[in-house]
């Protein structure tokens, strides 16, 4: 039976359309007694790809909710609502959650690694949630946030879970950890990976020492710490240091003095790599850096429902800020790594 189709039998029903033009509205038709869609325009979609990347690329970006529904309306005519956004979100979340948790085929000499809090709103208490962060040089010389993982504290614990997982996704080669001297974590290094060295930040250590400085004398201390990182060598810098904390016990200055005596060596890995590496070693100011990005993004969020919520979040800027000239631009040359392994065997060979 062949079936003719009228405009007795069939209706217009309107449908909007978010494009990158505006808001269009459209009239599908609607047969009765069959179903029918048209192959150009999804069932229930109501706005283009084009629009949802773009949705995403702001909320990414660290643009605000309230501020993509001014600028969707602004733009398309249209206010998204948080709920749209949120839906778009949680597709880009499988993508992010696979990102994470990706193969490390490289080889990464040096890693970064730091700590990040965030609070979060468990049963109408606030407390804190700690985001561990990994970020290596891989041996051609570019940066990759390499692991980040929710950490309940920066302990011994987290940092070992958060270790191990890196090396079963593959993490190979690591010459060098650099980072704050966190609770645990130097333990953590030597158990999962005891080949590697370990380099204290100095910015952090300067800090530390800085607590118990007179305010009147910091200046003057930080003149005596930088002028121990100045040395061209590991042993001037360990006979500075040695100077540097007779003159702070006769400037009374005994706390200071014990913590650089204690803490100094720690500081001093950098020197046993290529001199042309040691300003980019010596300190995790790199990692802090993406962490100011993390912060600025964060600070329009405030808290968080839970702890995935903020690592989600924490990815997703990651992601973002290593896919633009951070992570496409090299950070250093590896010519001289690779010199100073090749001298490094020769003296075992000859030994």
């Amino acid at each position: 039976m062949i079936l003719l189709y009228t405009r007795h039998n069939f209706i217009l029903t309107p449908r909007n359309l978010t494009t990158t033009s505006g808001n269009v509205r459209l009239k599908i038709p609607k047969l009765k007694g069959i179903a029918f869609e048209t192959a150009i325009i999804e069932r229930y979609r109501r706005r283009e790809s084009s629009v949802e990347e773009a949705l995403i690329e702001m909320y990414l970006a660290g643009v605000s909710v309230r501020r993509v529904e001014d600028i969707t309306e602004a733009l398309w005519g249209t206010r998204v609502s948080p709920g749209t956004i949120s839906e778009l979100n949680k597709k880009v979340y499988v993508h992010i959650d696979a990102w994470r948790n990706r193969p490390l085929k490289s080889k990464y000499p040096y890693v970064y690694l730091d700590g990040i809090y965030l609070k979060r709103n468990w049963g109408g208490e606030y407390e804190n949630v700690s985001i561990l962060i990994a970020m290596a040089v891989n041996e051609e010389g570019y940066r990759e946030v390499i692991g980040a993982s929710e950490g309940m504290k920066e302990d011994k614990a987290s940092w070992l879970a958060f270790l191990q997982g890196l090396r079963e996704r593959g993490l190979t080669g690591v010459q060098l950890f650099i980072g704050d001297k966190c609770l645990g974590l130097l333990e953590a290094i030597n158990e999962v990976f005891p080949d590697a060295k370990y380099q204290r930040c100095t910015v952090h250590f300067y800090r530390n020492v800085f607590t118990v400085t007179p305010r009147s004398k910091v200046r003057e201390v930080a003149a005596m710490l930088k002028a121990i990182h100045a040395q061209e060598n590991k042993e001037s810098a360990r006979q500075k240091a040695k100077s540097v904390v007779q003159k702070l016990r006769e400037m009374k200055l005994k706390e200071a003095a014990d913590k650089i005596e204690k803490g100094i060596e720690e500081t001093l890995t950098y020197m046993d790599f290529p001199y042309a590496h040691w300003s980019k070693l010596r300190s995790n100011n790199v990692i802090e850096r993406l962490n100011r990005e993390i912060r600025r993004r964060t600070r329009v969020v405030g808290t968080f429902p839970d702890g995935n919520s903020a690592l989600m979040l924490v990815c997703a800027r990651l992601r973002y800020v290593a896919s633009k000239d951070w992570g496409t631009k090299r950070y250093m040359s590896m010519i001289h790594l690779e010199a100073l392994d090749v001298m490094t065997d020769s003296q075992v060979t000859a030994g």
